[in-house]
């Protein structure tokens, strides 16, 4: 009946951490096994340990929150719930388990190993199954042995929730019973069972009002946590209770939940037929102008490139700002006309016209700037800046992307994505200490999350520190096992190190996951080539080629396989491919190098000056031109 991790050897199974918890979602919803272990260990853990990660705690268990102090905060907590616009990405649940995964394991290292058992996993959320595939990942077995069963025994899953019909044990109640048992836990007031218990009673009820405004609460706190897997199902069994003629605000918020949550989950056809479905049954100008935005971010947006269709998108989204011009009321038309311009500019970009984007985000952030008043709408404000940076990048102009990052972070200093983007442009203008600061910052600010770590293995690597780079890499894929780019980086920096096995191992992990990347094809030619296996590695960098005809390191690796078999004149083509990315000393020498195994000494000599240049303290530089 359970499974799981057991410690190595054989041994005995530690004691356990807390009685058998029971995930069945019907219980509290999301993290209904990860609230449950977070009350049992938060009161013996050390309070300097339970504030490192306050978010992850207080995310799981919202009933806990006397006792986990908040330590870290964003400007949208203290705003009221309609300005609070940014939806959490899919990702925000890996992150959320992964600091909680590593608050365990340090609580553990000072109490000793134990053990976890869970029961009714096939019940539970997606949110507690990411959680205990994330605990069994990064904490050793012998530190914490996680056990699991489909079923709870006789009994048990009724006395937990109190009195949830469960086939396992062959219960039922009337719906007079499921009322009553419902108004018993209102009465208690924990957030947990408004997520679970309570609409699962409500619906069974004699009352579908009731059960309507159960699942309304339950839809919404879902959205604002991103468990984005909730909000589908809980919007799904509203909407079939919802009536959209009787009540169409709370119709079309119910809707437009289920449906965001959706497309967040890469489930695009799904949420559009829900906004073909708000078309017909509203004539709402409001709900045909969120639809329409929404349906373009869904076709510009989609997961799959090959089914991105911006000129579909950029129908849509005209169609929502065609509506949302002709909004009365001043503040209204100022923050929804500015939304939909910020929409519009992502389809710009996606059709190759960033000034034409930078244009229409101005024109928003003026919008807000002049009908918003001095302080609505702070985050949409902040996003619009943020946007402008980007843009302002696209188009050569970092400092003015810096000026309006400084300011975002300024205003937001608790929002960890921030930092990424004004580290990034940091590490572009030169800044690299100052990148890696802001690389830092967001791994503090935030629950972890791998792009800080691996863009700080960028820095370390072009640096030369290699052990740092390939450090942060491995940190980056123990927090994400699935982040191609970080697979990609690995395998190459793997290879560069004469690791050949672990490069493979790298390139064949990231293919399974996204055949044809030319990064790791990249890496492959790589591996191929130190093996021994020049058709082999021929094809694979001929494979990165063809889906990315400008990779400098696919060019300068061909170049190479080329050199060592024998055919000077194709390294030399190969290797100026790679070269117009920009001039290199290594790439230059190389070049060099075959431009003289060709015969052509003098361009040979001024590949070398050139590189000398660029590299003056570079012996190998020296010694071939004085040579």
């Amino acid at each position: 009946m359970s499974r799981g991790q057991s410690p190595p050897g054989n041994a005995p199974l530690p004691p356990l951490l807390l009685p058998p918890v029971d995930a069945d979602r019907r219980l509290r919803g999301p993290y209904t096994a990860g609230g449950a272990i977070v009350a049992a260990l938060v009161p013996a853990a050390r309070p300097e340990l339970v504030a490192r990660y306050d978010i992850e705690l207080r995310a799981m268990a919202p009933d806990m929150g006397g006792l986990i102090p908040e330590r870290r905060r964003s400007l949208a907590a203290d705003l009221p719930r309609a300005e609070r616009i940014l939806v959490h990405a899919p990702r925000r649940t890996l992150r959320l388990a992964n600091g909680f995964a590593e608050f365990v394991r340090e609580h553990l290292a000072e109490t000793g190993p134990r053990t976890l058992v869970v029961e009714n996993v096939h019940l539970a959320d997606p949110t507690d199954r990411e959680l205990l595939s994330v605990l069994r990942r990064r904490i050793d077995p012998g530190l914490l042995a996680v056990m699991t069963g489909e079923h709870a025994g006789p009994g048990e899953a009724a006395e937990a929730v109190g009195a949830v019909e469960a086939t396992e044990t062959g219960e039922a109640l009337t719906p007079a019973e499921h009322d009553a048992r419902a108004d018993e836990l209102e009465r208690e007031g924990t957030v947990g069972a408004r997520l679970g218990a309570i609409p699962y009673h409500r619906e069974r009820g004699t009352d579908p009002r009731r059960a309507v405004e159960a699942l309304r609460f339950a839809v919404q706190w879902c959205l604002d946590a991103g468990c984005h897997d909730a909000v589908a199902e809980l919007g799904a069994r509203a909407l079939a209770l919802a009536d959209p003629a009787a009540e169409p605000d709370v119709w079309w918020r119910f809707l437009h939940s289920t449906a965001t949550a959706l497309g967040a989950l890469n489930r695009e056809e799904e949420a559009e037929a829900l906004f073909d479905r708000a078309r017909r049954e509203s004539v709402s100008p409001a709900v045909h102008a969120a639809a329409a935005y929404s349906t373009a971010m869904l076709k510009v947006r989609h997961h799959d490139p090959a089914r991105r269709d911006p000129e579909a998108a950029l129908a849509w989204v005209n169609q929502a700002i065609a509506i949302s011009t002709l909004l009365p009321d001043p503040r209204e038309r100022a923050f929804k006309l500015g939304f939909d311009l910020n929409g519009r500019a992502l389809v710009e970009v996606r059709l190759g016209r960033p000034a034409r984007a930078l244009e229409l985000v101005q024109e928003a952030v003026e919008l807000a700037e002049r009908d918003l008043g001095p302080d609505g709408h702070p985050i949409h404000r902040l996003v619009l800046l943020a946007n402008r940076a980007q843009l302002a990048v696209l188009l050569g102009r970092p400092e003015e992307a810096l000026k309006d990052l400084d300011a975002v972070i300024a205003a937001d200093p608790g929002y960890p994505d921030y930092y990424i983007d004004r580290g990034n442009l940091l590490h572009r203008l030169g800044r690299a200490e100052d990148a890696v600061a802001d690389y830092e910052t967001a791994m503090r600010a935030g629950p972890p999350f791998p792009e800080p770590y691996y863009n700080r293995a960028e820095i370390r690597f072009a640096a030369g520190d290699h052990r740092g780079a390939l450090a942060d890499l491995d940190h980056a894929l123990e927090l994400d096992p699935g982040f191609v780019d970080a697979l990609a980086n690995r395998a190459g920096l793997l290879a560069a190190i004469g690791e050949y096995g672990g490069a493979r191992a790298d390139v064949e992990a990231g293919l399974a996951i996204d055949p044809g990347n030319p990064y790791l094809l990249c890496a492959l030619g790589q591996v191929e080539a130190a093996e021994g296996r020049p058709d082999r590695a021929r094809a694979a960098f001929d494979g990165a080629l063809e889906r990315a005809p400008s990779l400098a390191a696919a060019w300068a690796g061909r170049g190479a396989l080329a050199f060592e078999t024998g055919d000077p004149a194709g390294a030399v083509a190969d290797f100026t491919r790679a070269l117009e990315s920009g001039d290199d000393p290594a790439l230059l020498y190389n070049r060099a190098m075959a431009l003289r195994a060709a015969g052509r000494a003098g361009e040979a000599s001024a590949d070398l000056r050139r590189a000398l240049e660029l590299a003056p303290d570079d012996e190998d530089i020296r010694r071939e031109l004085a040579g």
